[in-house]
């Protein structure tokens, strides 16, 4: 297990990722529409604010409660109500389907495809966080059914340091300018 994913500019929030399975999986479901390390502070920035990630504690707070935590100033993400709603399914997920413990997910995966079903099936999880999970499970974690799911292009998991992330974001950034430059060519 690594003692820290670089996703994020803050070290606690680094090792929170990678220590803590639950703020993993609330990490990617909020790296939507936002850059990836405001996506990964999210966890430590909710965890700061209630005191813990427990799956079945999140799942059961009321809904409007946990909407304000998510709009407490700084908001954890740009949607903060959406991301509230999204990241309390997530969680009623893995406290109903997984005993709270969101580690299950990947440890018991039958195989790639069975490790691919069931992040698929995971609130807001598309096939661009089910290989993007995939990625920082096979190649920061060494889970062997999640090796299938690792891309043949740049990718979350292959971030092993600050310097790594930010030359992820500059490709990421210069990729996406290239497909506006097509559209507009």
């Amino acid at each position: 297990m690594p003692a820290a994913l670089y996703l994020t500019d803050s070290d606690d929030a680094n090792e929170l990722l990678a220590r803590d399975p639950l703020a993993l999986l609330i990490g990617f479901a909020l790296d939507q529409q936002v850059t990836v390390p405001t996506a990964f502070a999210g966890p430590y920035k909710l965890k700061e604010r209630i005191g813990s990630l427990d799956a079945a504690a999140i799942a059961s707070m009321d809904p409007a409660k946990l909407e304000e935590i998510f709009r407490e100033k700084p908001a954890i993400h740009r949607f903060p109500g959406s991301m509230a709603r999204r990241v309390q399914e997530l969680c009623s997920v893995v406290a109903d389907e997984y005993e709270g413990r969101a580690e299950r997910v990947w440890t018991e995966a039958a195989d790639g495809a069975d490790l691919r079903r069931r992040i698929g099936a995971l609130p807001g999880f598309g096939a661009m966080k089910i290989t993007g999970l995939g990625s920082v499970l096979a190649l920061r974690f060494g889970v062997e059914a999640a090796q299938e799911l690792v891309p043949n292009h740049p990718c979350l998991g292959g971030i092993d340091s600050p310097e790594a992330l930010a030359e992820y974001q500059a490709a990421k950034r210069a990729y996406k300018a290239s497909l506006r430059a097509a559209q507009t060519a």
